[in-house]
């Protein structure tokens, strides 16, 4: 076998320690997060039918065309891996019917594109997502942003603020399709492949296009909004008033509009510096997709994991904390402590406090290296001799220092703190 039978696929990659205990405080934190908003978690599958992609996000954008892993199942069916996680949602929240109403969710799990691999962009990647089901309000606009932003703080992540555009009414976009193709029509030439591809088919894509050429265009090109109704202006400005009222930094991007068809209203963003190209750590929006000829409305987000684990390790100035060792490590000297130990290890486990145990008993000089490569802030060591007394060496790792005490008094002294302040003097 060589080294490359042990890489997962391109574009994949796998989690372990230390990465893994930063991605399980995140979750943690952020589910006391989403607790206090309200919000529930939903797990869908990973395979869904391909239709539950293609109504929602639409058949011309991207994602659809050129990004899903999509193939035929034993039964014929055309089956997709989920790109996102918002159009299971809506699937999910249809199935349950008038209970989902105002229904508020979240979601964290895998999502896959088939795109090439680079920095910033994985095939298999992480989201963690919410969606607040009802109808069109600038306040519930507001509230998922200012969760969102919660949320990041409790990660310590210092993003920038927020990025927003509107996408107006679905009644505007015929008026806003149009405008575009008339200012956009006498640069068709300067546009890249790409993008006169998408003037045919989904013209809003060309907004957000990362060509320099192509971006010059668009600055130069009236902001959608000039296209669209008075109530959709309203809106956004509506949105911004109770933003700056929150103390949410927002500034309008009028080359921002996301790249999903599902979207209405509000749009935004939300980058760090530390990325490079592939800037944005979440993106969200107000949305509108049918599903068996109802409308379903809602607002929702999309963090990607990978992006914010980078952006942390930026700002705390490099390699992220790792999972903290075992308070204790119990050390055995022959099988008659082993047998004792076993007890005591599972006695302490079971009143919270984290220890670890060579079930092997090696040498003395071997499981101290052990307590040494975990991390433990104490050992307790205990023999023949301990056994013969009653009694076991609790010793400080750190100092050095240690003493002797009944079994009855450690696992009284380690319970009561909590395993964080064990050798007192």
């Amino acid at each position: 076998m060589t080294s490359s039978d042990f890489q997962p696929l391109p574009g994949m990659s796998d989690l372990g320690v230390p990465e893994i205990s930063t991605w399980q405080r995140m979750e943690e934190k952020a589910r006391q997060v989403l607790a206090l908003y309200g919000f529930t978690e939903v797990r869908t599958p990973v395979l869904e039918p391909t239709s539950v992609f293609v109504r929602s996000l639409g058949d011309t954008t991207d994602v659809v065309q050129k990004e899903m892993y999509t193939f035929e199942d034993r039964g014929g069916r055309s089956v997709s891996l989920r790109p996102e996680g918002t159009a299971s949602i809506i699937r999910y929240a249809a199935g349950l019917g008038q209970e989902a109403a105002d229904g508020r969710f979240y979601y964290m799990g895998p999502m896959f594109r088939c795109e090439r691999p680079q920095a910033g962009r994985k095939r298999q990647f992480h989201q963690f997502g919410v969606e607040a089901l009802g109808v069109a309000s600038p306040a519930a606009d507001v509230e998922v942003i200012a969760l969102q932003q919660h949320v990041f703080s409790a990660w310590g992540l210092k993003a920038s603020g927020v990025e927003l555009n509107t996408r107006g009414l679905p009644e505007d976009r015929r008026a806003v399709v149009e405008g575009l193709t008339q200012a956009l029509k006498p640069h068709m030439g300067e546009l890249c492949e790409d993008c006169r591809r998408r003037y045919e088919s989904n013209i809003l894509r060309v907004l957000d296009c990362k060509q320099e050429a192509c971006g010059k265009v668009v600055d130069a090109l009236p902001p959608m909004t000039s296209f669209m109704s008075d109530a959709s202006r309203k809106y956004i400005d509506d949105v911004l008033r109770l933003l700056e009222q929150l103390s949410i930094p927002a500034r309008i991007n009028p080359r921002l509009v996301r790249g999903l068809d599902y979207y209405v209203h509000t749009v935004w963003e939300n980058r760090h510096p530390a990325l490079g190209a592939q800037d944005a750590i979440s993106g969200g929006g107000r949305y509108q997709i049918e599903v068996a000829g109802k409308l379903i409305d809602g607002v929702g987000f999309a963090v990607g994991m990978e992006r914010v684990v980078t952006a942390l390790q930026h700002d705390m100035g490099g390699a992220l904390e790792g999972a903290p060792g075992p308070v204790v490590w119990i050390v055995s000297q022959g099988d008659r402590a082993l047998a004792e130990n076993m007890v005591l290890a599972q006695t302490l486990r079971l009143r919270g406090v984290a220890c670890g145990i060579d079930v092997h008993a090696r040498s003395l000089k071997s499981q101290m290296r052990q307590a040494n490569r975990a991390g433990s802030a104490y050992a307790v060591i205990r023999g023949d001799l301990e056994l013969e007394k009653g009694l076991l060496v609790l010793k400080n790792m750190k100092d050095g220092s240690q003493a002797e005490m009944s079994l009855a008094e450690l696992v009284e002294r380690l319970h009561a703190v909590g395993g964080t302040e064990v050798l007192k003097s």
